[in-house]
C-alpha cells in the first residue's frame, strides 16, 4: 500500500478499519493524505465484504485498473533496452513474482499476450508487493509477431528453456534483449522456442528439474542486470 501511495498510483480511495489506530496505521494515513487519496473509516465488516473473502489487515485500497502501453510506446520510451516477454504464464502468483523481479532488475517493460495469460489482478498486485507500480505492461494479441518488432527495434529474443545447451551465464545479456519466460510446467510454446534466437537454460543441481515460473525469471533478469552492471 506504501509503495502505491509513493508510486502515485491511481487509488480511488482507500477504506481502513476504524478500530485500528496503531502507530503504522497513522503513518499509512498520513501518506495518503498527503497524496490527496480519500480514506474511509469502515467497520471491519464492511472491509470483509469489499475484500470478497481476500485475506487484508485492516486496509482495502480500491484502484483503477493499472493503464497499459501498446507496444510501439514501450519500445520508443525504452532506456535500457531489457525487457521482459511472458509466454503463457497463467498463475497470477507466479506472474506477480516475475513483476516484483523486473522491477528489481530494472526492466523497460513487460509484455503480457491478451490471451492464455494471467491478467493484471488484485493477487497479482500483492504478490509483486507494489512493484506492478513501476513497471510498464504491454499488452500483446500475439507474442511471437510481437517479436519481428522487437527485432526492428534491434533487440535479440532469447528464450528461458530448461536443457538448452547454453548456459544462461554464458550468454551474452548485454546487447538489448527480450527476456523469454514460459509457463507452469510446460515451459515455452512450441512456435515461441522456434522463433527465439538464442535458447538458455538455468543449470540445476541434481534432484531439481526446474524452477518455477517467478523464480526463474528472478534468476535471469538478475543476470542480465549483472552482466550490465559489468560492462559499465
Amino acid at each position: 500500500m506504501r509503495e502505491a501511495l509513493r508510486a502515485g498510483a491511481p487509488l480511488r480511495y482507500i477504506a481502513v478499519n476504524r478500530e485500528r489506530k496503531d502507530p503504522r496505521m497513522r503513518e499509512l494515513l498520513a501518506a495518503a493524505r498527503t497524496a490527496g487519496v480519500e480514506v474511509r473509516l469502515e467497520p471491519p465488516a464492511a472491509l470483509d465484504r469489499l475484500a470478497a473473502g481476500v485475506h487484508h489487515q485492516g486496509v482495502i485500497a480500491m484502484a483503477e485498473a493499472k493503464p497499459v502501453l501498446e507496444l510501439d510506446a514501450l519500445l520508443a520510451q525504452a532506456t535500457r533496452k531489457l525487457l521482459l516477454a511472458c509466454d503463457g504464464v497463467e498463475d497470477p502468483h507466479n506472474l506477480g513474482a516475475m513483476l516484483r523481479a523486473a522491477c528489481g532488475a530494472g526492466v523497460d517493460g513487460v509484455l503480457l499476450p491478451s490471451r492464455r495469460s494471467a491478467g493484471l489482478t488484485a493477487t497479482v498486485e500483492r504478490v509483486a508487493a507494489g512493484a506492478l507500480e513501476y513497471v510498464a505492461v504491454a499488452r500483446v494479441g500475439n507474442l511471437v509477431q510481437s517479436f519481428e518488432a522487437c527485432r526492428a527495434a534491434g533487440y535479440w529474443i532469447v528464450g528461458l528453456e530448461a536443457g538448452a545447451p547454453t548456459a544462461l551465464w554464458d550468454h551474452d545479456l548485454r546487447p538489448p534483449t527480450v527476456l523469454v519466460i514460459g509457463g507452469e510446467g510446460r515451459g515455452l510454446h512450441e512456435l515461441t522456442r522456434k522463433r527465439c534466437d538464442a535458447l538458455v537454460s538455468i543449470p540445476l543441481a541434481a534432484g531439481v528439474e526446474s524452477l518455477n515460473a517467478g523464480v526463474a525469471a528472478g534468476v535471469a533478469l538478475f543476470e542480465a542486470a549483472r552482466q550490465r552492471s559489468r560492462a559499465k
